[in-house]
C-alpha cells in the first residue's frame, strides 16, 4: 500500500464521527470536557502541539460567540414580534374608534 492511500479505518472513523455530530448539538460544556480530557490524557513525554491547542481555544471562542449571537438574534426577534403585535392592536383600535363615534344629546 502506498503512503497516499487512506487505510480502511479512516473512512469508517470519519463517518461515525460525522454521524455523531449531526445528531447531537455540541454545547460549551461538551467542548470544554473534551479539551480537559485531552489535556489530562496526553502523553507527558510527547505533549500536544501548542498550535493545535491554540486552534482549539480559538474554535471554542468562535463557538461561544456564535451561541451568544444566536441568543441575541432570538431576543431581537421576540421584541420585534411584540412590537408588531402592539402596533397592529393600536392601529385596529384607532380605526374602529373613529368610524363609530356619534354625539348624542340628552332628552329633556
Amino acid at each position: 500500500m502506498s503512503p497516499t492511500q487512506p487505510t480502511s479505518s479512516t473512512p469508517s472513523t470519519s463517518t461515525s464521527s460525522s454521524a455523531a455530530t449531526s445528531t447531537t448539538p455540541v454545547t460549551e460544556d461538551m467542548f470544554l470536557q473534551l479539551l480537559v480530557a485531552q489535556l489530562e490524557n496526553q502523553d507527558p513525554t510527547n505533549p500536544a502541539d501548542s498550535t493545535q491547542f491554540v486552534t482549539q481555544l480559538a474554535q471554542f471562542q468562535t463557538m461561544e460567540q456564535s451561541m451568544n449571537q444566536g441568543q441575541t438574534l432570538t431576543s431581537i426577534l421576540q421584541n420585534t414580534t411584540q412590537m408588531a403585535t402592539s402596533l397592529a392592536t393600536m392601529a385596529g383600535a384607532s380605526s374602529s374608534t373613529g368610524s363609530s363615534t356619534q354625539a348624542t344629546t340628552p332628552a329633556n
